[in-house]
């Protein structure tokens, strides 16, 4: 595999571990307190990075990542300003994937020509667009491969054996498996059902498979890693980075590093295998 994607899932395999994907919404609580988080993010043992572009109507997310696009666009985030932070991690960072993460709304409202040519000058290197099906796929599919973006696709309970070619058409990166049917954050998926899941995947494609959806402990990153090839957490951290606003919305002055220390907590998971 080619790409900080595929390089990054190759140098795991040659340590014998699975990944940790850490997930945040680019703006949130404020554009300085997210650039900070953002940037800690490797340090504190994140191997890939998904940032949630900010969307007024995020329909597959629960409540705690729901919240905190209203508060990175109360903030004044905007796409334009999710690609500036993609830079300037990147300027930092010219190692650790990132990938965006979201819906095709404020892409097309972006213009999606003008989009994917920021993001590949900004450093992205794959895309999560939950509501865009394989059948959309001349719409930013086609021309995100074309133009050397990974395009990740999520694979769900309900993906059966005649949907996953559609699935893994044009897929690229790795597979995201939602252990869960339902909403982020609400519940999770015992390790036994997960293990069939990836396994029934792998007899379908040669991508590395991350587990999302429920994920919220360094044992569940464990677990999950035992089966997998990576461990996707976001609610939990998203829900860190509200329990550190004060009472007026505020950033406490400990909310970045307590965010970092529970990245690294999630790390040794993945690492204690």
């Amino acid at each position: 595999m080619s790409g900080r994607i595929g390089q990054r899932f190759a140098a795991l395999k040659a340590e014998g571990r699975g990944g940790l994907v850490t997930f945040v919404t680019a703006g949130d609580p404020d554009p300085e307190t997210s650039e900070r988080i953002i940037l800690g993010l490797p340090d504190a043992g994140a191997d890939l990075i998904e940032l949630g572009m900010p969307f007024s109507d995020p329909m597959a997310d629960g409540p705690a990542i729901q919240a905190s696009s209203q508060r990175a666009l109360r903030a004044g985030a905007s796409m334009r300003r999710t690609l500036e932070l993609v830079r300037t991690f990147r300027a930092r960072d010219a190692e650790t994937p990132l990938v965006l993460m979201g819906y095709y709304n404020p892409i097309y409202s972006y213009g999606p020509g003008a989009f994917l040519r920021d993001a590949v000058d900004a450093g992205v290197d794959g895309l999560i667009i939950v509501d865009l099906p394989p059948e959309e796929d001349s719409e930013l599919c086609e021309p995100a491969v074309k133009a050397g973006i990974d395009w990740i696709r999520l694979a769900t309970p309900t993906t059966d054996d005649a949907r996953l070619p559609a699935v893994l058409s044009n897929t690229g990166g790795f597979v995201y498996y939602v252990s869960i049917m339902g909403i982020t954050g609400t519940k999770q998926a015992s390790t036994d059902r997960v293990r069939a899941a990836v396994e029934r995947l792998r007899r379908h494609t040669d991508l590395p498979v991350g587990v999302g959806f429920g994920i919220r402990t360094p044992d569940d990153t464990r677990a999950i890693t035992s089966v997998a090839d990576a461990a996707v957490v976001g609610s939990a951290i998203v829900d860190r980075i509200a329990a550190g606003l004060g009472p007026d919305g505020q950033p406490g002055a400990a909310l970045v590093d307590d965010v970092h220390s529970f990245v690294r907590e999630l790390a040794s998971g993945v690492r204690s295998r």
